[in-house]
Order: structure tokens, then C-alpha cells, then sequence
């Protein structure tokens, strides 16, 4: 398995409907709760409905540099798009008041059920973000997640935003699995519909977007809550 410079490269089969190995965890919005970042917005006196365009448009953002080819840190990409968000009236110091929240988001309430469901069921589990990876392994601490991680890996790493195909496979690589033995789980329908079509198990859970989308590839397993989504995915014939 290689991983290719550039965006592209060649897609797999789809895995079969197996129990993984392994599972990935998106961080931000599966994990920990983006929208905390609110009370950050109205400190700096904006208002609070702000962040979810500036969290948007920080990953679209990042997206769009991948498919240029030219991918700044994620905390640069989050920093211009709150900027842009705000029509640029921040000053530096509220720019950093906000961007500082990421380190300290509060936890779904399903996240802890399904880590401790892997835990019985002896599945390694590790975050997998396009964030810095320090602010997510400050936050995973601070919401009392991470010890149930045997690791976290940001993609800054190799210099990508998701979903590339040789994204997800750079985290197989790191946790030394094929990609059909390895599960992506997230809220995000993309994320997922990326996972899927490099080769890996997709675990989609609905609570953020209601339904799985018509135009994305389905998931192995989809269920409102994350924990109902690693149960699936556990019961999955070996």
C-alpha cells in the first residue's frame, strides 16, 4: 500500500462487513462538542450562531487547499476562517481567545459508552483529526477520553485535510491493518463517504445530520448514536 503525493489515488474495493480491528474516531463534532465554542464568540462580542459558519468554513477551507495541493496547519486555516467569519473586527488577542476553546470542548454523551464498549470487546481505539494534534490531545485529556485511546494522529502529519483515499490509508498504516480491517467512525457524512470508498469499514452516526445522504457512499453501519453505531460494529460476524 502506498501513499500517494498527490490527492488522488486508487480506490479500493468496498470492505466487507466484518468487525474491525481497529477504529478511528473523528475528534471534533464526533467526539467533542464543537458547539461550546460558542460562549467563546460571544465573549469577543459576536454572535454565538457564528460558530458553526466559521467551523464549516475552516473545513471547507481545508479541503479546498488539499484538492490545490498546498495545505497550511490547521490552526492557520481555522485562524483565516474566523477572520473572514467575524469581517475580520477581532483583534488578535480575541482570535486567540476563541481558537484556545478547541483545547477545552466537552464530550458527547455517547462517546464514553462506545469507547468502553471497545474496551470490553479488546478493539483498539484511536483519534484520528485533521486538527493540531496537541490541541486534540489536550482536549481529549481535558474531557476524559483519551485515556481510552491507545493514540490520536492529525494529518497535518502528512500535509491533508480529509477525505483523500491516502489519508485514511496513512492511518491504516500507523495502525498496521489493511484498510478492510480498520472502521472510520464520525457525524460527518463525508468523512465517512471518504473512509469508505479508500477500502475501510464505515460507521456513520446520524445525531448531526439526521439521515444518511443520498449522494454519499452508505455506510456499513448508521445509527443515531455513537455508541449504537461501535455496538454494530462490533456485532459484526468476525
Amino acid at each position: 500500500m502506498t501513499i500517494a503525493s498527490g490527492a488522488a489515488t486508487t480506490v479500493g474495493l468496498r470492505a466487507p462487513e466484518r468487525r474491525p480491528r481497529a477504529v478511528l474516531f473523528d475528534v471534533f463534532e464526533t467526539m467533542l462538542r464543537v458547539d461550546a465554542l460558542r460562549s467563546r464568540f460571544v465573549d469577543v462580542g459576536r454572535p454565538e450562531h457564528e460558530w458553526e459558519l466559521f467551523f464549516t468554513r475552516t473545513l471547507r477551507d481545508g479541503m479546498a487547499h488539499t484538492l490545490a495541493g498546498a495545505v497550511r496547519p490547521f490552526g492557520e486555516v481555522a485562524r483565516a476562517a474566523l477572520r473572514t467569519t467575524t469581517g475580520h473586527t477581532l483583534s488578535a488577542e480575541a482570535v486567540e481567545h476563541v481558537i484556545a476553546g478547541f483545547r477545552e470542548l466537552p464530550p458527547h454523551p455517547d462517546v464514553e459508552p462506545a469507547l468502553m464498549a471497545l474496551a470490553r470487546a479488546r478493539i483498539p481505539a484511536f483519534g484520528f483529526t485533521h486538527g493540531t494534534e496537541t490541541v486534540a490531545c489536550d482536549a481529549l485529556d481535558k474531557a476524559g477520553l483519551r485515556t481510552y485511546l491507545r493514540d490520536t494522529f492529525s494529518t497535518e502529519r502528512i500535509g491533508s485535510f480529509k477525505p483523500p483515499a491516502r489519508v485514511y490509508h496513512w492511518a491504516c498504516q500507523r495502525v498496521e491493518l489493511a484498510p478492510e480491517k480498520v472502521a472510520l467512525v464520525a457525524v460527518h457524512s463525508w468523512d465517512v463517504h471518504g473512509a469508505v470508498r479508500a477500502g475501510l469499514i464505515g460507521g456513520l452516526a446520524t445525531r448531526l445530520e439526521g439521515v444518511v445522504p443520498d449522494v454519499v457512499e452508505r455506510p456499513h453501519i448508521a445509527a443515531e448514536r455513537l455508541d449504537t453505531v461501535v455496538e454494530r460494529l462490533i456485532a459484526l460476524p468476525v
